[in-house]
């Protein structure tokens, strides 16, 4: 087939999925566009690179691009004038979420003792941007509605175009790995990125048609269930297509907690799902123990080297610039102790394009010390701790929240998971903010009204009838229905 008649079909495609998932009930603020726009831009390339003017001087890392830290700081001013707008239940929502705070700020102060302080700013303040999309989401006044927007937007228009970059324009959608090793791109700047941005948008899609399975008295059931499966498939199959171990063995552990807890057997049961969660650690502390690390990277089509991971983590840990503190916010890869890594690693592929330690605990230990390894580890524990306990109140929201804290927290094992404009990174900001909305007990759901704290005050929302463990979940934390009026300000 001809690469513009394949193009002719896939733009065809796309506009048939938003026509089969269209649903006028779910009237999420325009607001959402910003977080969309942004997601695109992490999920795929900058726009720089789609318009050919992407900086190519001899360190990337100092220069970047004006054009394309203008976007994001337009796109950030935005999102930070609709939450001061939305400011009360913002306001609420920051100070449910204190350890996320707490970490920002540490990196705000860790600028200080940067080797580059002006350039570790500017990331601070970029980094900042996907805590603002976050906040957009969950105080929009339908969050669930703008999450499934989300996912949906980002899915049909991104993996349709990935499978038909990689099909059809092998430049734009094939490239060259340092090795010399060909890999699928699609719309991403390398396979892991596209890895973990199939990896965000499947499991969401997955958690859609769980719910569009359930719903079998939703309106236009199945023309969804086609849209939502189709996207599906596609997250699969390029799941294959870009062969990123992490985000696949990810997105397995990742669909089985979201499966497991719509089952009977864990609805509304945290301490089944404390179980399983502990197994999963068991075995995977147990392979460690005994020696069964190469058998399952060879498994999963990795060498027991992890692809040379074992290697740089060994080189990279010595280089570290302070263990306490670390070398500021980003800042290990642009000061002077690079060069003692890269020299650990001579005879290594090309150790001078390395920009992460492939390890998202050791990236955090590097750039932030013992200090920010702490405070990932509270958030993931707090995130963890919160989504269980909202199990009660919404196991179908609160089991998708859990399974992407998990995925993150695996996931970062053998990838930098936790650094700024990931969007694995992005989805565990979302799914910590949300668990600790409903979980942290801001959201009561035993009852026919809700308290719903919006700064110093609490509004009653009639939030209707609870659900037991044999009827489909109420939304209390992310409400489906179109909020009172009383709640809704203007447009945002």
């Amino acid at each position: 087939m001809i690469p513009s008649l394949a193009s002719f079909i896939c733009a065809c495609g796309i506009v048939g999925l938003f026509y089969l998932d269209r649903d006028k009930t779910l009237r999420p603020s325009k607001a959402l566009w910003l977080p969309i726009l942004w997601l695109a831009l992490v999920g795929s390339r900058p726009l720089s690179a789609w318009f050919g003017f992407a900086p190519t001087g001899t360190n990337q890392q100092l220069e970047g691009s004006p054009f394309d830290a203008a976007v994001f700081g337009i796109l950030s001013a935005l999102a930070v004038g609709v939450l001061i707008y939305r400011s009360k239940r913002t306001r609420a929502v920051l100070v449910a979420n204190w350890p996320i705070l707490i970490y920002f700020i540490f990196c705000l102060i860790s600028v200080t003792w940067s080797y580059h302080p002006d350039i570790a700013f500017k990331r601070w303040i970029k980094a900042t941007g996907d805590l603002w999309m976050v906040l957009v989401i969950v105080t929009d006044p339908q969050p669930v509605a703008a999450f499934k927007r989300l996912i949906s937007r980002l899915g049909f228009v991104l993996l349709p175009a990935s499978m038909l970059l990689i099909k059809y324009y092998g430049n734009l959608g094939r490239a060259y790995a340092p090795n010399g090793e060909l890999m699928n791109t699609g719309v991403s700047t390398d396979k892991n990125m596209l890895g973990v941005f199939l990896l965000v948008i499947s499991m969401g899609t997955l958690w859609q048609v769980i719910g569009l399975l359930r719903a079998k008295r939703k309106p236009g059931r199945k023309r969804h269930l086609i849209a939502q499966g189709t996207l599906l498939l596609f997250g699969v199959s390029l799941l294959r297509m870009a062969h990123s171990s992490t985000a696949i063995a990810c997105f397995i552990l990742g669909g089985g907690l979201i499966i497991a807890t719509s089952l009977r057997s864990f609805r509304n049961r945290p301490a089944r799902v404390h179980a399983l969660c502990l197994a999963i650690i068991a075995a995977g502390a147990a392979t460690l123990l005994f020696g069964g690390v190469g058998s399952v990277a060879h498994a999963l089509g990795r060498q027991s080297t992890l692809s040379g991971r074992t290697e740089i983590w060994a080189a990279v840990i010595p280089a570290a610039v302070n263990s306490i503190i670390g070398a500021g916010f980003e800042s290990f890869w642009i000061s002077p102790n690079v060069v003692k890594f890269q020299q650990a690693l001579v005879g290594w592929w090309h150790p001078e394009y390395l920009n992460e330690a492939h390890n998202g605990y050791i990236e955090v230990y590097l750039n932030l010390g013992l200090v920010g390894v702490g405070l990932i580890a509270i958030i993931l524990i707090r995130g963890y701790s919160r989504a269980t306990k909202a199990l009660r109140q919404n196991w179908s929201v609160a089991g998708l929240m859990l399974a992407y804290i998990i995925a993150a927290a695996v996931y970062s094992i053998t990838e930098a998971g936790f650094r700024m404009l990931d969007p694995i990174w992005i989805f565990l900001l979302l799914a910590v903010v949300s668990s600790s909305w409903t979980g942290g007990g801001l959201i009561k759901g035993e009852a026919v009204k809700a308290s719903v704290p919006l700064g110093d005050k609490l509004i009653r929302l009639p939030l209707g009838q609870q659900g037991n463990a044999e009827q489909e979940p109420v939304n209390t934390m992310l409400h489906e229905s179109p909020p009172p009026k009383f709640t809704r300000v203007g447009n945002y």
